[in-house]
């Protein structure tokens, strides 16, 4: 039988809250009891509407083939309110690329560290291109990933952007 995990000294949330207080902001990481890897499940667990919950999805950008940077894909994380589905095409129009389309969970894992229903805003190896969906702002507090699929943190739309280095952008159709 294996001992149950510490969630507090789990590397991916070690990672999370590091960047947070690089960022200036305080530790209001919380364990829950129920994992949650859906906005559904974090927004049961949490008491609050789907809405709320900030999903961290990874996609990858395919640049259009006379691209000034390369043609080589990218990821880019989109910060969407679980409310949302995300809609690829309004997503590529904003990146200015050709396509956008789900990453895989290996080069999820690869580009933030983390995996799926665990991934976090913040704390990746490397800053990853990120759109923050713009209806996060209406909602007042948000909650996002830190770093385990049973560790979330309060937010708000503003402070995704901040941390990110992201930008505010409509990332569903209605």
């Amino acid at each position: 039988m294996t001992e149950p995990l510490d969630l507090a000294t789990h590397p991916g949330v070690s990672r999370v809250r590091a960047a947070l207080a690089a960022a200036g902001v305080p530790d209001r990481v919380q364990v829950l009891d129920s994992g949650a890897r859906t906005a559904a499940e974090a927004a049961a667990s949490l008491g609050v509407g789907v809405a709320q919950i900030a999903n961290s999805l990874v996609f990858v950008a395919h640049p259009h083939h006379d691209a000034v940077g390369g043609d080589d894909p990218f990821p880019v994380l989109v910060l969407a309110s679980g409310g949302h589905r995300v809609d690829t095409d309004l997503v590529a129009d904003l990146l200015e690329v050709a396509s956008v389309r789900r990453a895989s969970p290996d080069l999820v894992r690869s580009a933030t560290g983390f995996v799926i229903g665990g991934v976090s805003p913040v704390g990746h190896p490397n800053p990853l291109p990120t759109l923050v969906d713009a209806d996060l702002a209406d909602l007042g507090e948000v909650w996002a990933a830190a770093g385990h699929p049973h560790t979330v943190f309060p937010t708000s739309h503003d402070e995704l952007v901040r941390l990110t280095e992201g930008r505010s952008a409509v990332v569903a159709r209605p």
